[in-house]
């Protein structure tokens, strides 16, 4: 999930963001979507606006400001929990667009992504659950949700605070030392709008155990907690996008929650994990795919016999005088390319892409016949038999050529199954789990390790095998 910082509220927001200034929205046709669509779009060079209606029955609005088209209005309306107004840069409008119409995160960001759906507090979005094709949902423990009403119970003063205009408006470096005030200025702005929130329901912050200052993590901890040296971290502004964002920055570089640490180091298991697992050293000293290994060692072994036939059989021949140190660097060295040749590269002698689809439909063809014997009998819950053995070893042979392509294998197996027949993620993938114990040819503990990795967090429950 990508986070988006706003630089601003709108003046006629109802969940302000704590820390930004209140910026005059009187222009924007807050009940029209489409007007404030039309208020950017077309308008300009450089200039856009769109509007959508949501699943919820609320909508999504944004328009680049044509006063400061540095800046665009970003709006959404939700059906049960109001208005949400922010100003945001530009270059982030399809970005929040996408979030707000198409993610399954909610519509409130806060703690450098920690978001609200209207009814819990949830982490950032770390690790992809492929079964239902997005981040997994994860509750924050011991969430209390602070509203305008809770920071307002303290004196404030008012009088202190102002409500920028967009012309000449600017996004300010760091977060506003007095905001308590400028909320208070808010506040007192309310009774002229008809159809304002109760402060009470107004949503300003989360409070959570996790998020006490005293218990962020640097980034040597965020290493530590993934398995990592910190020089082994994405690099902080080269890679950015790659590490989690942050919680806190401070003026000793930036600071984690532990449970997103922890998100973190899982989403990294996952991503890196089957490549490490199932990886062997060939013999140039190199770490590859164990089956890349299997297949050049086998093929070493070919031409190294044929090597030695060849030179018993002539001794005018080529490699006749070749001795069994340089017969097996010769044939290991012959053996390389055909070896990735079997699955690597746009000439492959396998062609993986064309296996994954077929691995695919098998195993799902196997559920689909379980479902419609189902319901020949009658039964609501179908029985899933174990995948045919000779699907698992090609299972199998795939894996150890291509591990690093497991989740998504499963993956997608795991989504058509939901998606076509209706089976849950949990019960397809322990009979993923109990097949490959029953056939693999990989060891039991190198199997349960790779599908901790490579199953979908919804498809993860082990149960009895």
């Amino acid at each position: 999930m990508s986070v988006i910082y706003p630089v601003a509220n709108g003046l006629r927001t109802d969940h302000p963001v704590p820390g930004l200034p209140f910026i005059n929205d009187g222009r924007l046709p807050l009940d029209n979507p489409d007007a404030i669509e039309r208020t950017g779009r077309n308008q300009g060079e450089g200039l856009w606006g769109r509007t959508d209606s949501l699943r919820d029955g609320g909508w999504v609005a944004f328009t680049t400001e044509p006063k400061n088209p540095a800046y665009a209005w970003a709006v959404h309306q939700h059906p049960e929990h109001g208005r949400t107004v922010l100003l945001i840069h530009d270059q982030d409008l399809s970005s929040l667009h996408h979030e707000w119409v198409y993610g399954d995160s909610g519509f409130l960001y806060r703690h450098g992504g920690y978001w609200w759906d209207g009814t819990a507090w949830h982490r950032p979005g770390q690790v992809v659950d492929r079964a239902f094709e997005r981040y997994d949902p994860r509750p924050v423990q011991d969430a209390i949700t602070i509203t305008a009403a809770d920071l307002l119970a303290h004196p404030a003063t008012p009088d202190n605070a102002h409500i920028a205009k967009i012309a000449d408006f600017t996004a300010p470096q760091a977060p506003l030392p007095n905001w308590r005030d400028h909320l208070a200025l808010w506040a007192r702005q309310r009774h002229r709008l008809a159809d304002a929130k109760p402060l009470d329901q107004c949503v300003v912050d989360l409070r959570a155990p996790e998020l006490e200052s005293t218990r962020l993590i640097s980034r040597a901890d965020l290493a530590r907690i993934a398995g990592l040296t910190p020089d082994d971290l994405p690099h902080p502004d080269r890679e950015r996008s790659d590490l989690p964002a942050p919680q806190a920055l401070t003026a000793h570089g930036p600071r984690w929650s532990e449970p997103v640490a922890q998100d973190w180091a899982e989403r990294h298991r996952r991503t890196q994990g089957p490549r490490t697992l199932l990886a062997d050293t060939t013999t140039f000293g190199t770490s590859q795919p164990r089956g890349l290994v299997a297949d050049h060692n086998r093929l070493t072994e070919i031409i190294r016999d044929i090597l030695k036939e060849d030179g018993v059989n002539s001794g005018k021949r080529r490699f006749a005088a070749m001795g069994e140190k340089q017969t097996q660097e010769t044939a290991a060295n012959l053996a390389w390319w055909p070896a990735v040749a079997l699955t690597e590269g746009p000439h492959s002698l396998v062609p993986v892409s064309a296996l994954r689809t077929t691995l695919i439909e098998a195993v799902v063809g196997g559920l689909a016949q379980d479902v419609e014997s189902a319901r020949a009998w009658g039964k609501d819950v179908p029985s899933l038999g174990d995948i045919r053995t000779d699907i698992v070893k090609l299972l199998d042979w795939y894996i150890q050529r291509e591990p690093h392509h497991a989740p998504g294998l499963f993956g997608e197996i795991c989504l058509i199954a939901r998606t076509r027949l209706g089976l849950a993620p949990e019960k397809v993938g322990r009979l993923i789990r109990r097949s490959l114990h029953l056939d693999s040819e990989l060891d039991g503990e190198t199997i349960n390790t790779l599908l901790d990795m490579a199953l979908p967090p919804s498809a993860q429950n082990t149960g009895d095998l």
